[in-house]
């Protein structure tokens, strides 16, 4: 990929930076990760000889990928002690301006996409994103990865069948899926037992995210008739008190939903077209800190 960007545009690596940022948020997972490979990325590109640079994006789009496998590899080891599933921090898009927009339209975002992305290599993390989400050749992905072009290719497909194994996709109009998660809502927040499982496939899996914070599952939950009874004995328990919110969760519909005016969940769903098939719930606070309160 090129942009017209020049390399000794002093200018570069804020015009580049939606981009750096997409790229750095697909491969860690969260802001505050993305934020500080970027803030280093932009120190040793003012420490950098940009006048002997062939290309600003080829380079900066090097550093921030090298970062951030080296960020991953480190995190990998916190992740493997972390207590329960671990989710993708979700960006709610408020303003259509901000980097979490940018990164949007740079190719999919999904919370469904980062939970299975968990499963590769933080190298053929990066190899499958460089190529499948931001369309590098796989000359350049081999430049900048160090590695063989054959070596990329087939870390690219390898990354594709696991990926395609855990995470079957569905071709679902963006309207389609807001109208689904729409009526998920309304029965939610009315307590309508039956009409949430209505909405729910029969195999839908639930995945939360506690993070050892707040009480959250350890397993993850499978059927239509356990998950609509988990949705309705929380109505039930806090009659009143239960708010649901729509909102965009990394570019897709999804929910927040808050307790007592607390921001207590903010939940991303896979759906087929007809019925929902996954609910990522992510519930560690730690997460939902740069979501704003509700008015």
């Amino acid at each position: 990929m090129s942009s017209n960007v020049s390399p000794v545009d002093p200018d570069a690596f804020a015009t580049l930076r939606p981009r750096l940022f997409a790229i750095a948020y697909r491969m860690l997972g969260t802001r505050a990760d993305a934020e500080d490979v970027l803030q280093d990325a932009w120190l040793r590109w003012h420490q950098a000889d940009q006048a002997a640079l062939q290309s600003a994006e080829a380079w900066l789009v090097t550093v921030v990928t090298r970062l951030a496998i080296d960020r991953l590899r480190a995190a990998k080891t916190e992740r493997e002690a972390y207590v329960g599933w671990w989710l993708p921090e979700p960006l709610v898009e408020l303003d259509e301006r901000t980097p979490e927009a940018a990164a949007e339209l740079a190719g999919e975002l999904s919370v469904a996409l980062l939970w299975v992305l968990e499963r590769l290599s933080p190298e053929e993390r990066a190899a499958f994103l460089l190529r499948q989400v931001f369309d590098h050749d796989y000359d350049e992905i081999a430049v900048l990865l160090g590695k063989s072009e054959a070596a990329c290719r087939q870390m690219v497909h390898r990354a594709a069948e696991r990926l395609q194994q855990e995470r079957p996709r569905f071709e679902v109009p963006k309207d389609a899926h807001q109208r689904l998660v729409a009526r998920f809502m309304l029965a939610a927040r009315s307590g309508e037992r039956e009409a949430i499982k209505d909405l729910l496939a029969d195999n839908v899996q639930l995945v939360g995210d506690g993070g050892g914070k707040v009480p959250s599952f350890m397993k993850i939950l499978r059927g239509a008739h356990r998950i609509a009874n988990l949705y309705w004995a929380l109505w039930k328990k806090n009659p009143g008190r239960v708010v649901y919110r729509m909102a965009q969760l990394n570019g897709e519909p999804g929910l927040l939903r808050y307790v007592d005016g607390r921001l207590e969940s903010a939940q991303a769903f896979v759906t087929d077209g007809e019925r929902i098939v996954a609910i990522y719930a992510v519930r560690n606070p730690d997460k939902l800190t740069g979501i704003p309160l509700m008015q």
